[in-house]
């Protein structure tokens, strides 16, 4: 048996009965090093989605059982666990599969407890040059550079971050990293102070000039930050959604008439 933080009807207790994870073929057993909190975990034990279960999905450990090659090695995962057989996973889109399950998310057991399971395919050697504690931030980093997949960036694009949270400081860095015209907007000056050092431009929301950006991120997870982040568009600009919502979201679709969609939490 092993410990973990398992959620049940919007409810989180310690249990120490939980039975260590047996992997089926092709997947890992992996020892639980140190996990992250994520906002969507937080989100999660607001009744965001109807899970039960071991939360967690940023994480690094170590393989106990599996390839030889990775025994005793330090991984990382990819959160995703795909099918490979439906329409998405033929398409080359896994993290889209119609049947996936997803590390403490959705029908899979995640990082807050002793141990995890993984499919091999999702696990990712850990540099011996990378610390533990900067490892737990892959799976959060990769989120945020997801964006550079989705869009092109240019240093003539004016950016626009709504959020100073985790996962906005994250963004915002890698953002930053494009030379594109970059400002960060939160209501939390001792955390946009940290942004500030690295050169960012920061500010808070009521310094946003309306229909100015080109691309607008929300990474709010709330109604005021996504309001925010669609009036700061230019016409025919890019909205990327970076946020998990546990209540519904009221919009003016007539926004969206010169407007550009995109939403992918990672």
């Amino acid at each position: 048996m092993m410990k973990g933080l398992w959620l049940e009807n919007n409810q989180l207790q310690l249990r120490t009965d939980i039975p260590i994870p047996k992997p089926p073929e092709g997947e890992a057993l992996v020892r639980v090093l140190s996990a992250g909190i994520c906002n969507t975990d937080l989100e999660l034990i607001k009744g965001y989605y109807p899970y039960t279960g071991i939360i967690g999905h940023e994480f690094v450990g170590v393989v106990e059982q599996g390839p030889q090659q990775l025994i005793n090695q330090r991984v990382v995962g990819e959160i995703n666990a795909a099918c490979g057989n439906c329409r998405f996973c033929r398409r080359g889109q896994p993290t889209h599969c119609e049947n996936r399950t997803v590390l403490g998310i959705v029908n899979r057991h995640g990082a807050f407890a002793e141990y995890l399971s993984l499919p091999i395919e999702n696990l990712h050697l850990v540099p011996k040059n990378v610390s533990t504690e900067a490892a737990t931030f892959t799976e959060p980093i990769a989120a945020a550079l997801e964006i550079q997949e989705q869009i092109k960036l240019s240093k003539d694009d004016r950016v626009l971050v709504v959020g100073d949270g985790k996962l906005g400081q994250l963004i915002a860095q890698t953002l930053a990293l494009t030379g594109c015209e970059l400002l960060v907007v939160g209501r939390h000056k001792d955390k946009l102070v940290n942004l500030a050092a690295r050169g960012i431009k920061t500010g808070l929301a009521n310094s946003v000039t309306d229909k100015y950006f080109d691309i607008s991120v929300d990474c709010t997870g709330n109604p005021d930050g996504f309001s925010t982040a669609l009036r700061a568009l230019r016409p025919r600009g890019t909205l990327i959604l970076k946020s998990t919502y546990a209540g519904n979201l009221s919009l003016d679709a007539s926004a969206f008439n010169t407007a550009r969609l995109r939403g992918d939490r990672g």
